[in-house]
């Protein structure tokens, strides 16, 4: 089931609990999380409402204008409390009240919050009802959330995320589309719903970046910046940690010597863009072999803002004043693979993934992630509950895995202490001739071509 399957069934199954129920949705501000709702709203009594960025008196004025419109009564009191106690299934049926872009009102007045709450209580509306607050600001899902409801924060009874599409859904999305092209744009605008709306899976990769990014006018020309600023103020400090990041700086350490900002802010800003989903913390697998890997890097984890820090923002004088495809030959086209190597290396990891759950590896793993070595990296890791290991390494831009390149994941098995059951190797073109071979002897060595995935 994908992802929004997930959500959807997840909500299914808390609307037919007996008891009220109090939820959180949230995703990005690109999630289309909307259509996620209306598929569930689908054959349901419900009252929807869409907060507004406004002062509380209009807020509350426009919220009772909606209830007197969908249930044909009259607002006197012109309270939340009031609206609230007005709002009906009309047939006993369980209602389901969504509060959507709630972070709009709740950061500004208490009363919305306490009204919630005695609706999920059963002090306004004797039920059954289902409350869904909605809202595209990770942070407000996060710790704002937490500050604002309090203690009373415990009574959200359901805490749900709309991620991006996976790998496998965007390749859904693209029937028509090879692998390796849907490697390409998954690498560039990864799982998010808006981009994939757009994007032409009938145009080469090239032709997509030209038309959609480079070319004024694009969809996603100024979407960079313009998601970043959605949520997050002070963009020149941003802008220096992401560009710092995009060229190879994954340590604090050589973030703070590029940008010159104290690692104390440094890390302020680097919390701040992980709740909002843009930068990840990746902690190396723990095999055992400490000593030669590193304690943690810090990665851009949003697809699209990592290619456009590392391809467009340090070239934005040429964008203004060079033609989309001479910009595209010049600056993207030389290191655009080696760029895409790493979400080649989640894709595989995916594959990994779906066939452990298929229980098609030789261990049933509980753990995965990657080895970051100080000398070399394991793209894949996985071990079951008695520590039994598997590894991957995955090949994109050569043009054969070679036998040398077997070896060198054998000698980052051996720093990061690791004996491994099975071997997966991945390439995006071809094996060399003795690797083949290797592979027809030895069971424990898996080849994985661009056809299997």
């Amino acid at each position: 089931m994908d992802t929004r399957g997930q959500i959807l069934k997840e909500l299914s199954r808390i609307y037919e609990m007996g008891s009220n129920q109090l939820v959180l949705v949230s995703g990005n501000i690109r999630c289309e999380k909307e259509q996620l709702i209306s598929a569930f709203l689908k054959d349901k009594k419900y009252f929807y409402y869409r907060c507004r960025n406004a002062s509380f008196e209009l807020q509350r004025s426009m919220l009772s204008a909606e209830v007197e419109k969908t249930y044909d009564i009259k607002i006197t009191k012109n309270t939340i409390d009031e609206c609230f106690n007005r709002i009906r299934s009309g047939d006993g049926s369980k209602l389901v009240v969504v509060l959507d872009e709630f972070q709009s009102v709740g950061r500004r007045n208490t009363e919305f919050i306490e009204s919630v709450l005695k609706l999920r209580d059963k002090k306004l509306y004797p039920g059954p009802v289902m409350i869904i607050l909605a809202t595209s600001s990770l942070a407000y899902a996060d710790e704002d959330a937490r500050e604002i409801f309090g203690d009373s924060y415990n009574k959200i009874d359901h805490i749900l995320k709309v991620s991006d599409y996976t790998f496998l859904e965007f390749v859904r999305a693209f029937p028509g589309l090879s692998v390796k092209g849907a490697v390409e744009a998954y690498g560039i605008i990864g799982g998010c719903p808006t981009y994939l709306a757009r994007w032409n899976g009938s145009l080469s990769t090239k032709d997509n970046i030209i038309k959609h990014i480079l070319s004024r006018g694009g969809f996603l020309y100024d979407e960079a910046q313009n998601f970043i600023y959605s949520e997050l103020r002070e963009l020149s400090v941003y802008n220096t940690i992401l560009y710092s990041m995009a060229i190879g700086n994954e340590k604090l350490n050589d973030i703070y010597r590029f940008t010159g900002y104290s690692r104390a802010k440094i890390s302020v800003y680097m919390k701040n863009l992980a709740s909002f989903d843009v930068v990840e913390k990746i902690v190396s697998f723990d095999t055992g072999g400490w000593d030669n890997a590193k304690k943690g890097v810090y990665r851009i984890k949003n697809h699209y803002v990592d290619f456009w820090f590392r391809f467009i923002y340090p070239h934005l004088s040429e964008l203004a004043t060079m033609d989309a495809e001479s910009f595209y030959t010049k600056f993207i086209e030389p290191d655009l693979q080696s760029h895409l190597r790493r979400y080649f290396s989640q894709v595989c990891l995916e594959y990994l993934s779906l066939l452990n759950v298929a229980g098609r590896l030789p261990v049933k793993a509980v753990r995965i992630g990657t080895w970051i070595g100080k000398e070399g990296t394991i793209d894949i890791v996985a071990s079951d509950d008695e520590r039994e290991i598997i590894c991957g390494k995955c090949n994109w831009d050569s043009p054969m895995f070679t036998m040398a390149d077997y070896e060198s994941l054998l000698s980052d098995m051996k720093l990061a202490r690791i004996k491994a059951k099975g071997v997966y190797l991945f390439s995006a073109q071809t094996f060399a001739p003795e690797l083949i071979e290797l592979s027809k002897n030895d069971s424990s060595i898996v080849l994985v071509d661009m056809t299997e995935l």
